[in-house]
This record gives C-alpha cells, sequence and structure tokens, in this order.
C-alpha cells in the first residue's frame, strides 16, 4: 500500500523556520498502531493522517501523534494539515474548513495567513515559583511574580509561565528529573515560558518544553501560544480584555517562528484564536 505525505513548515514566514510537520493522506485503512509506528519513524514533533478525503460532518476526520502517542489537539498540525487539504484536495479557492479531531470540530479561515478557533479556554491550577524555577533552572526572582503560573487549556492544557525578561527566558534549562516529577502527577506535560521582551518585531518571546511528548522544545506550539492567549486575556497582562499580538518562537534552536493571537472577552466567554503562514517543503510516497 501505498501512501502520499506531504512535510511543510508552519509559522514559518519562510522555508526552513517554523515548525516542520508531516501529513499522511489517505489513512482510512491504517490501524492505531500502523499510525503510531509511522509517526515515531517521522519523529517530528507531530504527524497528522487525514483519514479521508472526502468531509464528514462540515469537517475532514484528521488524527494526530506525536512520536510516542497520540493527542487530541495540537496547534501546528490543525493549521498545517488544513493548508494541505485545500491545496492538495480541495484544489480551488475557499475562505475556511474545519477539522474533526478527537477534541472536536475545529474551524480553520484560509488565507495568506491561516488562523483556527480554539476551544473555549479552562483554567487550572496555580503552582508554586519556586517549584517551578528550580525546573527552570532559573532564580525565584527571575519570575514575574505579580502574575500567576496557572495551568490553562483551550484543548491541550499548558503550564504558563511569565518571566521578567529576554535573559531569563534565554537561560531557561529544564531539569529533566524535577520536570518528569512534576507533571506525572498533572494534566498538563507542557510547559511555556514568555518574556515581555522578544528578539525580533515581536509582542512577546516564548519557548515551550514538552519532553514528555518527546519533544524538550518546541520550534512552535498553537495549542500552548492560544493557552498563552487566553491567559493574557484572564489577567489583563496588558491591562485590557483582549489581545491582537506577534508572538516569537524556536530562536534558540535556530527555528524562528511567528505565531499571531487573538483572543478576546465575548458574553463572558474568552475566544481565543491562532494563526500563522505555512510553506509547503516536500511531497512523497509512503511504500
Amino acid at each position: 500500500m501505498s501512501l502520499t505525505f506531504y512535510i511543510v513548515d508552519v509559522f514559518a514566514e519562510e522555508k526552513c523556520a517554523g515548525n516542520q510537520l508531516a501529513v499522511v493522506r489517505g489513512a482510512r485503512n491504517l490501524s492505531t498502531e500502523e499510525m503510531q509506528k509511522i509517526a515515531s519513524e517521522m519523529n517530528y514533533s507531530e504527524t497528522t493522517f487525514i483519514i479521508s478525503d472526502e468531509e464528514r460532518e462540515g469537517g475532514y476526520d484528521v488524527r494526530i501523534f506525536t512520536p510516542r502517542e497520540e493527542v487530541p489537539f495540537a496547534g501546528h498540525p490543525t493549521l498545517g494539515t488544513a493548508f494541505v487539504i485545500r491545496r492538495e484536495i480541495m484544489q480551488k479557492p475557499a475562505e475556511r474548513l474545519a477539522l474533526n479531531l478527537k477534541v472536536g470540530h475545529i474551524p480553520v479561515t484560509l488565507g495568506d495567513v491561516l488562523w483556527m478557533r480554539q476551544q473555549p479556554p479552562a483554567f487550572g491550577e496555580i503552582y508554586d515559583i519556586s517549584r517551578i524555577s528550580r525546573i527552570l533552572s532559573l532564580e525565584g526572582t527571575e519570575l514575574d511574580t505579580e502574575h500567576p503560573i496557572q495551568e490553562v487549556s483551550t484543548g491541550l492544557p499548558a503550564i504558563i509561565v511569565p518571566l521578567k525578561n529576554l535573559d531569563a527566558l534565554k537561560r531557561c534549562r529544564v531539569d529533566r528529573e524535577l520536570y518528569f516529577d512534576l507533571v506525572k502527577n498533572t494534566e498538563a506535560k507542557t510547559i511555556l515560558v514568555y518574556s515581555p521582551e522578544p528578539y525580533g518585531n515581536a509582542d512577546l518571546s516564548v519557548r515551550v518544553f514538552a519532553d514528555y511528548y518527546g519533544v524538550p522544545e518546541d520550534p512552535a506550539t498553537g495549542s500552548a501560544n492560544g493557552c498563552l492567549a487566553a491567559y493574557l486575556v484572564e489577567h489583563r497582562y496588558f491591562g485590557v480584555d483582549s489581545v491582537d499580538i506577534r508572538v516569537e518562537q524556536g530562536y534558540e534552536i535556530v527555528r524562528p517562528s511567528l505565531l499571531y493571537l487573538q483572543a478576546g472577552k465575548e458574553n463572558g466567554e474568552i475566544r481565543v484564536s491562532v494563526g500563522g503562514r505555512v510553506q509547503m517543503v516536500a511531497r512523497g510516497e509512503l511504500l
């Protein structure tokens, strides 16, 4: 059996930037075990599988796997897979489509920048500064104590950690033993740290650590940044109830990424959208 696959760069302003994704097409006859094996062999942070070229209940059925396990939602796989569907399956102009993921129905708006609407956020546990600072190999004084360290989920939970400056962001070094000791008892396995000082012409700089999923550091993470957008609104980080910002990620691992975040309160609920550009890199066949 031959399967077509595509490699795309997501959250990339140009090729060889952003977060690379493998998208496998026509996976209806693959078992879960076969999908997991392919994802492990591909060894990108995620690999997606388009189950069918046909829509079902208004969306395309898609499954997402890390090298270690299936996940219900992830940001750059959602945008990257939507890009492939529009270009390779629909092959016609379209303003929007939707993916049917484990977490639910995720709409994507199509354009030069692709946008996905994430699930309404849920806010969870607030963490102790001293414990998190030790995990990140930082002094407690390098964390922003005016805003909490908190678990947030817009489909896949992340622990959001505010730092004081770019120097603290650069110096983060995850202590794997302390990290795994934390996440064995938490729903969130991902830690997002952010600085109000960016490298370039962005509003914030971010690093994301997710070693539980086999990704010591991720170059671009739409799900975690969606959690960040909700967090910024909930805690009025910029002093207002909405954000429309650009976030850079991946500079420390030489995969510079740019993510667009929009979030605001509407009828008492925070609505979150994450956007980015996608670049086609390669097309091939799995034999």
